[in-house]
């Protein structure tokens, strides 16, 4: 191709131009890559699957196929409550599918959500979680997940 010579532009503006190329993909965070396998890079990471375990699952929890049985409600409580309280949670409720209320952070200083962040970071590190998906939005949408666990 070292002899192609590009052709000029319409002067007429009949032609576009070609759309800009979509940035590379980013690599998943460290701590993400070494725990398992998040099926949306960025920031706000929605989903997860542990390693292992089938990614089909993701779809099942947002299809509702995995109903959640047991409910945890954080609203109001500190990113330290929220902690202890979804720890405790985990340890004790012994059903394959629950569901966390964390908020969207739309009443947080600034708008962003601490506890969503707090929520989901406890839940990628915690060897329990198979799984978890944004809630559906008859259900909370972003501002819940959908936890699958080990029995």
């Amino acid at each position: 191709m070292a002899d192609v010579i590009p052709l000029r532009r319409d002067p007429r503006g009949r032609v576009r131009a070609s759309p800009p190329l979509s940035p590379a993909p980013r690599p998943a965070p460290a701590s993400t890559r070494a725990r398992g396998h998040v099926t949306d890079e960025g920031d706000d990471v929605p989903d997860f699957v542990a390693p292992g375990v089938d990614r089909r699952e993701i779809r099942k929890l947002k299809r509702g196929d995995h109903v959640p049985r047991q409910r945890l409600d954080l609203h109001g409580m500190t990113a330290a409550e929220a902690t202890a309280a979804v720890k405790h949670f985990l340890t004790t409720k012994h059903d394959r599918c629950v569901c966390i209320v964390h908020g969207r952070g739309l009443h947080s200083a600034g708008r962003t959500p601490v506890l969503k962040t707090t929520v989901r970071a406890l839940l990628r590190s915690n060897r329990s979680v198979l799984a978890y998906a944004d809630a559906p939005a008859s259900d909370g949408g972003a501002g819940a997940v959908y936890v699958l666990l080990r029995r």
